[in-house]
């Protein structure tokens, strides 16, 4: 019995690699077909999946397909091939589909072309902003109670009396009501004396004490200077409150959350580049399998933020200026649009096969890290 329910449990996680993996891959390819069109940019090919079709159907110019293999998908242009050849007044058959120049990807101005290559990584950026909206919305608003959990032994706070479980109520006259107040409070005074109202049995005591200078690690492990009292926030799930959000702030808090992890990303990438974060850190599509899947035995919501943060990743990864990626194509069309001629062809194909071979060296470093950490 318990081997069926492992077994079970298993294809779940398996599922939710392939739905988190291939959604947001499918939603990517769904930005730039989705601008393809309303430009009036011919699509040859939509495909759910990619690898050998399953199932083709033909609407209008467009075949949209199922392929065999889920993990994402791809959007096949009208006229997106690099080429020097001069496209014929009638247009250019593409698949047995005569496309006239005006739904040929390269005939159209530098800008409609750059809207289309943005369009997917913004797609990402607003798939983290509606799971985001939607879950502030759903969970509400939660946060630390400012209940203390632990207090170190010969600090300020111990001198003080502070104890485990002992709720601040205020720093220097300032109503505390979530943990991250509290360092902020206790900050704000430069190590000057503070005064902290606390609870503890229902009974309230005012203590006065005075920080010490220290130093506390950030997300990325750099320590920073800080003023420092001992004390840190219980973890217990009893001091964890929430609050119900209407639509107007989830949209709000939807909007900060997604802003936030734009910014930790991009930092995090200057971080990797200045070896602040080590680089055998950098995981591949095993690790992010990994992550999902030990997010999936939590909870639905659980995969669906892990499912945001890898989509503005995902966005992020693919402004990178490297040729392959959209971040590359970007610069090609700005570069036209400064200097009013295209790339020459010679010069992409010689930046493409530099990109491609950059990108695979990444991948297979990230390959490698997974599976030095998978048999460690």
């Amino acid at each position: 019995m318990d081997f069926i329910v492992s077994a079970f449990s298993h294809w779940e996680n398996a599922l939710a690699v392939v739905l988190v993996l291939g959604g947001l891959i499918f939603f990517h390819e769904l930005g730039h077909f989705s601008v393809a069109r309303i430009l009036g940019i011919g699509v040859r090919t939509f495909s759910l999946g990619f690898g050998p079709k399953l199932l083709t159907l033909r609407r209008g110019k467009t075949d949209y397909c199922l392929s065999l293999i889920p993990l994402g998908g791809y959007v096949a242009l009208a006229g997106e091939e690099d080429s020097d050849t001069p496209v014929p007044p009638e247009g250019k058959e593409v698949d047995g589909v005569l496309f006239p120049p005006e739904e040929l990807f390269s005939e159209r101005p530098a800008w409609h072309r750059l809207l289309v290559i943005v369009a997917g990584p913004v797609a990402n950026f607003l798939l983290a902003l509606i799971i985001y909206c939607a879950l502030a919305w759903v969970q509400g608003q939660t946060y630390l109670l400012p209940v203390v959990g632990d207090v170190m032994a010969d600090s300020p706070a111990a001198e003080a009396g502070i104890q485990p479980g002992d709720t601040i109520l205020s720093i220097d006259g300032k109503a505390i009501t979530t943990w991250n107040e509290v360092p902020e409070s206790i900050g704000a005074g430069q190590g000057a004396p503070v005064s902290i109202v606390l609870t503890r049995d229902g009974q309230e005591q005012r203590l006065v004490l005075t920080p010490k200078p220290g130093k506390r690690a950030n997300a990325f492990g750099e320590e920073e200077q800080a003023w420092l009292i001992g004390i840190g926030a219980s973890t217990d799930a009893s001091h964890v409150g929430s609050r119900p959000l209407g639509p107007l702030d989830s949209l709000k808090a939807g909007v900060r959350h997604t802003w936030e992890m734009i910014a930790f990303t991009c930092e995090s990438f200057a971080k990797l580049i200045q070896r602040v974060v080590p680089l055998d850190n950098v995981g591949g599509p095993i690790l992010i399998a990994q992550i999902v899947g030990k997010t999936a035995e939590v909870g639905f919501a659980a995969v669906m933020g892990i499912a945001a943060l890898i989509s503005v990743n995902l966005g992020i990864l693919n402004l990178l200026p490297i040729p392959v990626l959209d971040g590359g194509h970007i610069v090609f069309l700005l570069l036209e649009m400064v200097t009013r001629r295209p790339v020459s062809l010679t010069a992409r194909d010689y930046a493409t096969r530099v990109g491609m071979g950059l990108l695979l060296l990444l991948m297979l470093f990230a390959t490698w890290n997974d599976l030095s950490r998978l048999f460690s």
